[in-house]
């Protein structure tokens, strides 16, 4: 759930809609949306995906599992 609120989180602060990640990620808005709930339908690797496209480096990635563990 870390992952999915710093999803949210990050795309905000970028000023993107759902719409908007779903075409960078040629996915939908409907799993950006599930990836943003914590759905556990949607791939940890597409949600890695979305906040690298986002600029998250994979140190702040190990942080934010880090503090999932």
């Amino acid at each position: 759930l870390d992952l999915a609120a710093s999803l949210r989180d990050l795309r905000q602060r970028s000023g993107l809609s759902q719409v908007e990640l779903a075409r960078r990620l040629r996915s939908s808005q409907s799993r950006i949306a599930k990836m943003e709930a914590g759905d556990s339908s949607v791939s940890i690797e597409l949600i890695l995906r979305a906040l690298l496209n986002l600029g998250t480096t994979r140190r702040q990635l190990g942080r934010v599992i880090g503090r999932s563990a």
